[in-house]
């Protein structure tokens, strides 16, 4: 996991709150050990704990809205996120074990709290490091098997999922990206091939949203738990596969599109085979350009918005990326022979 920070400052009486909850609802703790707060995360916190008692000691995870963070509606609340991991991990999937959903009588914020997942979630890390040598051999069909249970969870017996078209969301993003650039070539090369080439629209499945190197966990064995549910919804499982083969995923392993790791074929006859469903090359193609758009516009709204933040070097930073999927948007859609 990344590395910790100190906790808080006000996280005194957090921190009681907390113990409370934990010695309600996990056996053999009698006192909280190492509280201390992750880094990263731009809309939620993440907390580290371990559970000091009988039992032993056990590591344990917290996910928790900030508290003046008011709802996000084009976003899954943290209670479907702990819904959908479970679910996940009743199927049989990779999935961290949710303890327990917070309540407002425990009176410390919306959250979840979920056992330690060992492993790696640094997609540069997972992609170059030798202690991951075995975990790439087998990654692209985990992952692959995990997009398949994923797609195959019944909506029904979740909380009420967002449902998304292709239609809908590539209206959004060329109407964010007319907002905030000039036209740039490459963009209006991509948006009018993605105007020819869209899909018709499936019967919509249960979809991640955010499926890729960086946003789960790996260990030597390969795929230990998927994480950052926030973006999951209804509509095109194909749109997970194409995310997770944008080549900004990849961490510099350009040359193997699946996260850095395998094939495009080998996922595809792998998802195939885990009951997924059968996706074309042309299908994958179309969601991979249409992922590396996103991206690029996401980028070019985070620049112009540099300005207006308290994270102006950050958010401009990544406003600078978008050079790049201009390049990968002409790799894939003017291929050298």
């Amino acid at each position: 996991m990344q590395a910790e920070t100190h906790a808080r400052e006000d996280a005194p009486s957090f921190a009681d709150g907390l113990a409370a909850v934990v010695r309600r609802v996990v056996p053999g703790v009698e006192r909280l050990d190492r509280l201390s707060r992750l880094s990263g995360g731009a809309s939620q916190e993440t907390w580290s704990l371990t559970g000091v008692g009988s039992a032993g000691a056990r590591k344990m995870i917290l996910r928790r809205a900030p508290a003046t963070q008011p709802p996000v509606v084009d976003k899954a609340s943290l209670e479907t996120e702990a819904a959908l991991m479970r679910a996940l991990k009743e199927a049989g999937g990779p999935s961290p074990n949710v303890l327990y959903v917070l309540q407002p009588e425990d009176r410390i914020g919306r959250g979840f709290l979920m056992d330690h997942v060992e492993g790696e979630a640094l997609g540069r890390r997972i992609v170059r490091d030798e202690a991951f040598a075995h975990a790439r051999t087998v990654l692209t069909s985990q992952l692959a098997e995990a997009l398949a249970r994923i797609h195959n969870l019944d909506p029904t017996r979740l909380p009420p999922l967002a449902r998304r078209t292709a239609a809908e969301e590539f209206a959004q993003m060329v109407a964010s990206y007319r907002e905030h650039s000039a036209p740039r070539p490459v963009c209006e090369l991509a948006i009018r091939w993605l105007a020819q080439h869209m899909p018709p629209e499936p019967a919509p499945r249960v979809a991640h949203g955010d499926f890729r190197t960086g946003n789960y966990i790996a260990d030597a064995n390969g795929l230990a738990a998927v994480l950052d549910w926030e973006l999951a919804h209804l509509g095109n499982p194909a749109r997970d596969l194409g995310w997770l083969c944008v080549n900004s995923w990849r961490f510099g392993g350009i040359d193997k599109p699946v996260g850095g790791l395998g094939a495009r074929e080998d996922l595809l006859a792998a998802y195939a085979k885990a009951g997924g469903g059968r996706v074309t090359m042309e299908e994958l193609l179309f969601w991979e350009v249409f992922g590396t758009l996103r991206w690029g516009v996401m980028c070019i709204g985070m620049g112009a918005r540099a300005q207006q933040s308290d994270r102006p070097v950050e958010l401009s930073m990544i406003g600078r990326r978008t050079s790049e999927t201009e390049i990968d948007l002409l790799r894939l859609l003017s291929p050298r022979t």
